[in-house]
């Protein structure tokens, strides 16, 4: 919860990420809301121990209401990256960020490559966080990433950093469009 928050104010992207992960690490524990309490939350300082396994209760029922238990994401993690994308499109229609259209161009041949490799259904920022998570979740496990990957999706995380910090300032009512 508290890296959660944390996150949403500073990355919008890195938040989604991490909430894909907790989703994940949810469904490890089979949404379990006693283990979680025990063997996940005890993780965190004694202060914040309580509040950590509510906020993952709450998730674990939040999965189970709306059919994630196996896969999918949540409505809200759904419904955050819905503000991204037409984020994403309100800044590629605006003549007042052309940096940002320049940092999508140069990462369109990377987003073209991992839709047809993928599922060509799921919207461009979703296949971007997607490659990104599937990336982090490679290194937990110590696995090899090719320099060809790195460097096809460094201009896609380029793109992101720049979508979230166009997000963040979109919070704060300072972007103008």
């Amino acid at each position: 919860m508290f890296i959660a928050k944390r996150l949403k104010d500073e990355s919008v992207c890195e938040y989604l990420l991490y909430m894909w992960q907790v989703e994940d690490i949810l469904r490890a524990y089979e949404l379990d809301e006693e283990r979680l309490a025990q063997e996940y939350a005890s993780r965190f300082p004694e202060e914040e121990r309580a509040k950590e396994a509510r906020w993952l209760a709450d998730l674990c029922c939040m999965m189970r209401e709306e059919g994630c238990r196996e896969n999918g994401h949540l409505q809200m993690n759904k419904g955050t990256l819905i503000l991204l994308t037409d984020l994403h499109h309100e800044l590629l229609n605006s003549p007042k960020h052309p940096f940002y259209v320049s940092a999508y161009q140069k990462a369109l041949p990377s987003i073209v490559d991992l839709r047809r490799r993928g599922d060509a259904q799921k919207g461009e920022l979703e296949t971007c966080l997607d490659a990104l998570y599937g990336v982090m979740m490679l290194r937990l496990q110590k696995k090899e990433i090719s320099t060809q990957t790195e460097a096809a999706l460094l201009p896609v995380k380029q793109m992101l950093h720049m979508l979230s910090d166009a997000y963040k300032k979109d919070k704060e009512g300072t972007l103008e469009l």
